[in-house]
């Protein structure tokens, strides 16, 4: 990643924990993926984005294209779950059990997931899926 992506990615992030609404950071993401396809981190964040924007379809593909890249990222792999879930897609399990492996192999990934979670329910109270999968895995 280019330095300048590297510093787009950062604000955005630095944006999205200040607040700012999912809607206005997509484009940010978007440019990011295509400007660097390889950064599994920007695809993670943009299918999270697109599954709180209610767009599981896009989540979809996002988080299959960080999972190409990154296969074992357990944010990746809830992301895809939730997006499977989403669109009544068969599977789920395969990557709840990856995401369950790795929160139970290590407390620093548990404790960051469970905050994702968490400030995503925040976001969007009524988001079954994630409530559904926050029950499976803790």
């Amino acid at each position: 990643m280019s330095d300048s992506t590297e510093t787009l990615f950062d604000r955005a992030i630095e944006k999205y924990q200040a607040g700012e609404a999912a809607e206005n950071l997509i484009p940010t993401f978007q440019e990011i993926c295509t400007s660097t396809p390889k950064n599994s981190a920007a695809w993670t964040c943009l299918a999270w984005l697109y599954l709180l924007q209610e767009k599981p379809q896009q989540a979809l593909k996002a988080a299959q294209r960080s999972i190409k890249i990154e296969p074992r990222d357990p944010q990746s792999q809830l992301n895809l779950a939730l997006a499977m879930l989403e669109i009544g897609q068969k599977g789920v399990r395969k990557h709840i059990e990856i995401v369950q492996q790795a929160i139970d192999f290590d407390e620093d990934i548990k404790t960051t997931l469970k905050e994702n979670i968490e400030e995503g329910l925040q976001r969007k109270p009524d988001w079954k899926s994630l409530q559904k999968a926050k029950n499976w895995l803790f």
